[in-house]
Formats: C-alpha cells, structure tokens, sequence
C-alpha cells in the first residue's frame, strides 16, 4: 500500500532546516534503506512544504517516520499528515 506523507513548514524553513539537515536527511536515508520511503522532497516557489511517498503494509510506518523526523521534532514542520494513496499509473509491477 502506498502512503503520501504531507508536511507545511514553517515561513522561515529554507534558513532554519540547516541545523537540523544532516539529522534530517540520515532519517531520510535510513527509510529509503528499509524500503519504506520511495521519494522525497520538499515543494519549491514557493517553499512551503515537503512530500514524501512510502510504500508501507500499516500507516503507522510513516506515523513513526513523522514522529521521529528532526524537522517535526524541532518544530519546522507545523503540520503533518499521512494519506493513503491509490496509485493508478506507475509504481513496481504486480
């Protein structure tokens, strides 16, 4: 099953993330390792937010991914939601 993780950041994001994203992005990478998250990235013009996609049998997967992201823990994401995603076009063969 897929899921699509949502987060808003705060105004000041591009700035502030620097502290935190070799943290950020070795929780990134150790998800990717596992399987779980396929992609990632944060949205541009403007820079308000990020998606990340996983591929996930529980939604609780990317619940715990959220919950223990820098970013989240430090207050840079000001909101965060997971929704299942129904892929119609792409993803690994069945």
């Amino acid at each position: 099953m897929y899921f699509v993780l949502l987060y808003d950041v705060v105004n000041d994001y591009v700035e502030r993330r620097m502290l935190l994203r070799e943290s950020h992005l070795g929780h990134v990478q150790a998800a990717h390792d596992r399987g779980e998250l396929l992609m990632a990235g944060a949205l541009a013009d403007p820079v308000d937010g990020a998606v990340l996609i996983f591929a996930a049998e529980d939604r609780a997967v990317v619940e715990r991914f959220a919950e223990g992201d820098p970013y989240v823990r430090e207050g840079l994401v000001t909101r965060w939601r997971v929704r299942p995603w129904n892929v119609v076009v792409g993803g690994p063969p069945r």
